[in-house]
């Protein structure tokens, strides 16, 4: 079977021994409540399917004993194990080992869905499984292209059946490693990849966002490169309206994007029924009451957060001033590393955590700050706090900044129409597909080393940069963000050379910074 801990999880070996002495269940191996009452669950099932319990003293053991085991997926791997113990398949026959089982069990013996069988199933097959059964309802997340020959079954009695049936198929382990890798994806060309889109829908259409164009176009230019985003403006203006279509700009994942997408959303249980492989980029907007261990993760089993359940997608914090100081801070190391890593009880586990920040703020916590016409309540040093709170290591990770004032005219004049989202793709699939063919990677996740190799710019434009870098006061994380902005807006125009309109607005985007400076 298999236990869920962080990324990675553990399988779990199960064994069962009958003994003479007093009827009763034992159950070792550093189970949690829920694997302990397995035992009373094992033995109604077992029994409401028309079984015969043994008589004797039950053992079972999960191993390796060391390991601490999470649920109740346990539940038909120790039925099935009792009843092969009990000589019900017959004496001369023998369970083919490479088998993985999970599922939890209704005291009629019916078979429930359980969580992590996208993971269970990967890492099974890794160490050499071809055989797996697993309840009705979790058929199609383990049918993923991974060579397991999956058995789904709704009721104990159906499983019972079909480990009888699977020793006349066992040792079928015709498929190579490299089969297996070509069906993981782990050989995607992505120098020829294809970039396809969902149908648009009305909530991501930004024809309906009117007059503002600079901040359309910078999610334009951060969706084509990866790049983080802050937009700040007084409350109303439209900013967390068009945040909000972002993914709408997004292509599908690739297939090796999809696979560590999937087996997070496997782990945490929100994996829908009907999905075998997550296909649309993650897009999650946290409360702004969510505590660190909610944005990063953790617990007792270390289960994912909000930025691994972002991981290839987009992780938006609308009012993000209203967040925890501390909760923002955090968000530094998986920005920067791509990955968290999270310790529990002597274990340790890594999540992937490469994902795309969205930031929609006020200029001030009365939100009037700038706006012509209206009078801010704040004064200069609450403004200050206020944007303190986000801290210079962190806004320096932003990319893309972006003031947002919209007149109310524009916003009710219908006859202003912003551009559609169909149209505003065209230049970001073009993007894609140059950073993939050139790179293997998105422009924004390009490391210090890397810059000078593909973001390579002439020598007049390397002074022009200089020169509005000790203006602007830039930090070297900033001089190499305005870079790969520049690659990125010529990547839209595919074209190979950065040339200085690239530059110019490259600059614009990321010298908007806000605080007291902002200037309207």
């Amino acid at each position: 079977s298999f236990s869920p801990f962080g990324f990675e999880g553990s399988l779990v070996g199960v064994e069962v021994d009958l003994r003479r002495g007093i009827p009763a269940v034992d159950l070792v191996g550093l189970a949690d409540s829920a694997g302990k009452e397995a035992r009373e669950r094992m033995r109604a099932a077992i029994r409401n399917s028309g079984f015969d319990f043994p008589k004797e003293r039950v053992l079972i053991s999960l191993s390796p004993a060391d390991l601490k085991k999470e649920g109740a997926g346990f539940d038909l791997a120790i039925a099935l194990a009792v009843l092969a113990e009990s000589n019900l398949l017959g004496s001369s026959w023998s369970f083919e080992p490479n088998v993985l089982v999970m599922g939890e069990l209704e005291l009629s013996g019916a078979v429930r869905k359980v969580r992590g069988v996208h993971a269970a199933v990967s890492t099974a097959y890794e160490q050499g499984f071809r055989y797996c059964i697993v309840p009705k309802e979790n058929e199609v997340e383990a049918s993923f292209k991974s060579g397991m020959r999956v058995i789904a079954v709704e009721h104990l009695i159906e499983a019972f059946n079909e480990m009888s049936a699977l020793s006349l198929l066992a040792k079928n382990k015709s498929e190579t490693d490299e089969q297996y890798k070509d069906a993981l994806g782990l050989h995607e060309d992505l120098s020829n990849l294809k970039i396809d889109f969902f149908p648009v829908r009305d909530e991501e259409d930004f024809v309906y966002v009117r007059g503002l164009d600079f901040l359309v176009r910078g999610l334009q230019i951060a969706a084509a490169g990866g790049h983080n985003l802050m937009a700040y403006g007084p409350p109303g203006c439209g900013k967390t309206l068009a945040l909000q279509r972002f993914p709408g700009l997004l292509p599908k994942l690739t297939h090796h994007e999809a696979l560590p997408v999937t087996r997070i959303y496997s782990l945490a249980g929100l994996l829908k029924a009907e999905q075998n492989l997550i296909e649309k980029r993650p897009f999650r907007m946290p409360h702004q009451t969510a505590s660190v261990e909610g944005i990063i993760g953790g617990g007792p089993y270390c289960h994912p957060g909000e930025v691994s359940l972002a991981h290839n997608g987009v992780l938006f914090l609308d009012e993000a001033a209203e967040f925890r100081a501390n909760v923002l801070q955090a968000l530094r190391v998986p920005l920067e590393e791509g990955r968290v890593s999270l310790s529990r009880a002597g274990r340790s586990t890594s999540f992937p955590a490469r994902f795309q920040l969205l930031i929609a703020a006020n200029p001030c916590p009365c939100g009037n700050f700038g706006v012509k016409n209206k009078i801010c309540l704040c004064a200069p040093r609450a403004v200050e706090s206020y944007w303190k709170k986000f801290s210079a290591p962190l806004l320096d990770r932003v990319d893309i900044r972006i003031p947002v004032f919209n007149k109310i005219q524009n916003i009710m004049d219908s006859s202003i129409q912003g551009m559609s989202t169909k149209d505003l793709r065209k230049p970001i699939q073009s993007a894609f597909k140059m950073q993939f063919k050139r790179q293997g990677k998105l422009n924004a996740s390009l490391k210090a080393e890397e810059i000078e190799d593909f973001c390579h710019i002439e020598k007049a434009l390397k002074e022009k940069l200089l020169v509005k870098s000790s203006e602007q006061d830039f930090s070297s994380r900033a001089i190499h963000s305005v870079l790969k902005l520049s690659r990125t807006i010529a990547d839209m125009q595919e074209r190979e050379t950065i040339i200085e309109a690239d530059l110019d607005e490259a600059i614009r985007y990321r010298k908007n910074e806000g605080g007291l400076d902002i200037l309207f």
